[in-house]
């Protein structure tokens, strides 16, 4: 399985997380340049959907990129950065609650109170986005349901079986044609995804130093999962990006 790990647009908290009095919503919309984002997005993986050739290096995807399978949360950013792409590549899209960003569903105040909130319901998404394929388990409750915040914890457990579920999902079968699964989620949960693949503690590096795997607005990553191996072809890949939309 090649497995593609794709970053939301610009969202009105990217664009204001610099203001100290700004509160940021709990489901962001993008902004005008999170849209152009994903607009080129879409636009870069048209071009290069075609698979010219399916040969073992094509790591740079130099031969094309031959995506199968499109994933997103259901929160609006992730949303409405995977739509443009689907659209441009006829393809399916799924919504996968559980690639959502780290924390879920809730807005916390400057005095750091937290409210929890239910995510959007099933209806929303039908009204909005009616070629969107929903699970069955979204349903009027919403996707969140108003749980409590998550703990590290339960975030990195999160992440752990989300890589499960794509290997039993996707994973290289005998007799099948390799499986190209672009999923778009978010920067946090990112780097909870990549700890976990990578067997890497936590946001702990060497010499007591803090670690994070940055990832620009619509950059991709691109990990190929193997029987024996995981490989890590690139990351925060933004090409498709003019300078000023680097975000």
């Amino acid at each position: 399985m090649e497995l593609y790990f794709i970053r939301h647009g610009q969202s009105v908290s990217n664009a204001n997380w610099h203001r100290s009095d700004f509160i940021p919503p709990p489901d962001p919309e993008l902004t005008e340049a999170g849209h152009t984002q994903a607009a080129r997005l879409a636009e870069f993986l048209r071009e290069r959907q075609p698979l010219r050739d399916d040969g073992f290096w094509n790591v740079q995807n130099l031969s094309g990129f031959g995506l199968t399978h499109l994933y997103t949360s259901p929160m609006q950013r992730a949303v409405d950065t995977a739509c443009p792409v689907a659209k441009a590549l006829d393809l399916p899209l799924v919504i996968w609650p559980e690639i959502h960003e780290e924390g879920g569903a809730f807005i916390r105040y400057p005095d750091g109170k937290e409210v929890c909130l239910p995510g959007n319901p099933r209806s929303y998404y039908e009204k909005h986005y009616p070629d969107l394929q929903l699970p069955d388990r979204l349903n009027e409750q919403g996707w969140w349901k108003s749980r409590p915040v998550e703990t590290i914890e339960e975030r990195q457990a999160r992440a752990a079986l989300i890589l499960n579920e794509l290997i039993a999902r996707h994973g290289d079968q005998e007799g099948r044609p390799e499986q190209r699964v672009a999923i778009f989620s978010h920067g946090g949960f990112f780097v909870h995804f990549m700890s976990i693949v990578f067997q890497i503690n936590y946001r702990q590096g060497a010499n007591g130093s803090k670690t994070w795997f940055f990832m620009n607005n619509t950059a991709i990553t691109r990990i190929d999962i193997r029987k024996d191996e995981f490989l890590l072809c690139y990351v925060n890949r933004t090409e498709h990006l003019s300078a000023e939309l680097i975000t």
